[in-house]
């Protein structure tokens, strides 16, 4: 399939997906919030007094506009108008946030070096192509300072063998069978999709490559599990009383970055910063 084709196939089934799917409401589920507050705790750690932030696929502005909300000047990027248009709604006169719709695969519009923190926080669950992921971190590379910090959200492979493959589709027959025969399993386990399955999932080892690749332009920070065994366990998360959530999110907290456990969580952020530029 030639680039813009698939290009095309990927828009149609996102603009289809979202506009009728609930983004927002996930993060602020209570299981939800797990991913969000480590995803925001990471963030702040590499804030300071005037960071210039750009997010490159914003979706419904959840993450956007709690930065704006704190002063950070923010430029939002997103590629489907349903989410956009979401996006504008809650924009207020006090924050100072510009809005845009583009592609991660090519930002050319926005000013080379400008941020100081880009956040892909989207993108990369919907990027089936080894060429356009690496396409779409080049961009933010570029957009990035030398010393900039970079987020990359992930979805992970693993997790989705545990709760999905595993189990019984509606007629009753384990997915695992159908899936291999589609070509969408292989023997050692590993996931592919097109944009017809809408996730790419990824292991941690493809992650690795995604850096390698950049390297010595970036280096990684942070591998983090933002949900570890949340999911698992959400219905029990969802009906948790103020203090074991809270005791459930420290004890998420001192095991996000484990090396052991992150490859098996539904999503991950890996936080690179950038080095200087190369010439």
């Amino acid at each position: 399939m030639n680039s813009q084709k698939r290009q095309t196939e990927t828009y149609d089934a996102l603009n289809a997906y979202y506009s009728r799917y609930d983004e927002e409401g996930r993060l602020l589920s209570r299981h939800g919030q797990v991913e969000y507050l480590t995803t925001m705790r990471y963030i702040h750690r590499y804030l300071t007094p005037g960071t210039r932030i750009l997010e490159i696929g914003a979706g419904t502005g959840r993450y956007s506009l709690a930065l704006a909300s704190e002063g950070y000047e923010v430029t939002a990027v997103e590629l489907i108008p349903h989410n956009l248009a979401l996006l504008r709604e809650k924009i207020t006169p006090e924050m100072r946030i510009s809005t845009h719709q583009g592609n991660a695969l090519d930002l050319s519009f926005l000013p080379e070096g400008a941020y100081d923190m880009v956040l892909v926080l989207g993108p990369m669950y919907h990027l089936y192509e080894s060429q356009d992921k690496i396409t779409a971190l080049t961009e933010a590379l570029r957009l990035t300072r030398s010393g900039g910090i970079i987020g990359i959200a992930y979805c992970m492979a693993d997790a989705t063998v545990f709760q999905y493959c595993f189990q019984r589709d509606e007629s009753g027959s384990y997915r695992i069978h159908d899936l291999m025969r589609r070509g969408l399993v292989d023997n050692d386990f590993r996931l592919y999709s097109t944009p017809a399955e809408l996730f790419e999932l990824i292991r941690r080892d493809d992650a690795d490559r995604l850096l390698a690749h950049f390297a010595p332009q970036a280096e990684r920070l942070h591998f983090i599990g933002t949900d570890m065994g949340t999911k698992y366990m959400q219905e029990n998360i969802d009906t948790m009383d103020e203090e074991t959530f809270r005791l459930y999110l420290a004890y998420h907290n001192t095991i996000c970055e484990r090396p052991d456990l992150a490859g098996a969580s539904h999503h991950t952020l890996d936080i690179w910063k950038k080095t200087e530029d190369l010439l």
